[in-house]
């Protein structure tokens, strides 16, 4: 059986306050195989950035403002956070699960990962599920971190 060595991962992170243990998954995984990281955000056609992304409100993302601007500091905030400066970032614009499909196409990535949270069933029949998308498109391996909140 041929093994598949991991060059590139290709992490998708959303401004939810779980992206930090997503990119920590995602970080730990490239580590293990060697393989360079990308962490990818994709600013949304869709309204998708609504108050219940409580972590942005840390970001002070100015929506008159420049978003861009405002997402490459999330991302070098992230960056940092995992403290490897080799660490490559990625901004796109699109539909989400097919920018990160054509995104990884175009990256030549390995693996994707991604983070999906339980949302109330009333914002998943308006957005859907990213990951859940994502997944029924791709031809490119997915690792997907849980970040359901633990209730106890």
């Amino acid at each position: 059986m041929k093994t598949t060595k991991i060059n590139k991962v290709l992490i998708a992170l959303d401004y939810d306050e779980t992206s930090h243990k997503v990119a920590e998954q995602g970080f730990t995984l490239a580590q293990a195989m060697n393989a360079e990281v990308i962490l990818l955000h994709v600013i949304s056609e869709q309204p998708l950035y609504y108050s219940g992304y409580s972590y942005m409100r840390e970001l002070q993302v100015d929506f008159t403002g420049n978003l861009v601007e405002s997402t490459q500091k999330f991302l070098d905030k992230t960056k940092k956070h995992l403290g490897n400066e080799s660490i490559k970032t990625s901004i796109k614009a699109g539909e989400i699960a097919e920018t990160i499909l054509k995104t990884a196409k175009e990256l030549n990535v390995d693996i994707i990962v991604m983070g999906t949270l339980s949302r109330k069933w009333l914002e998943n029949i308006i957005m859907g599920s990213q990951a859940s998308d994502v997944l029924k498109k791709t031809t490119i391996p997915l690792y997907i971190i849980p970040t359901k909140k633990q209730t106890k």
